[in-house]
């Protein structure tokens, strides 16, 4: 059965990287206030209260992507050094001590370009 909110998709998680995933949605919503959550395509998204995607966190085999904007991604191309990245996405191994720092960046980011420069989900 697919998960339906992002607790039930944790769960459906190997648990090893359960409090992963617990800690980067910690992090993001406490970056971010009150803002809503929602599974998008099967992902675990935090979005803005007017429903606009924010910031997805996807679990995979070997990682955890932390997915923005690729405007948000770019703007913070200097400190993304050492990581595999995609068009708006920063890949988190497993086997990393969990960068909360980064992930704080990113959201905030994110969340400035939104606010200010209305940068939609991509």
């Amino acid at each position: 059965m697919k998960p339906s909110s992002i607790d039930e998709y944790i769960m459906s998680q190997p648990e090893s990287i359960r409090p992963r995933l617990r800690e980067i949605r910690s992090i993001i919503r406490s970056r971010l206030g009150d803002c809503g959550e929602a599974l998008k395509w099967g992902n675990p998204s935090i979005l803005h209260p007017d429903g606009m995607i924010l910031v997805m966190f996807p679990a995979y085999k070997n990682h955890i992507n932390i997915a923005v904007t690729p405007s948000a991604k770019e703007a913070l191309a200097g400190k993304l050094v050492g990581y595999q990245t995609g068009k708006g996405t920063v890949k988190i191994p497993h086997e990393d001590e969990l960068p909360a720092d980064l992930i704080a960046a990113l959201v905030d980011e994110r969340a400035r370009e939104y606010r200010e420069d209305q940068v939609k989900w991509k």
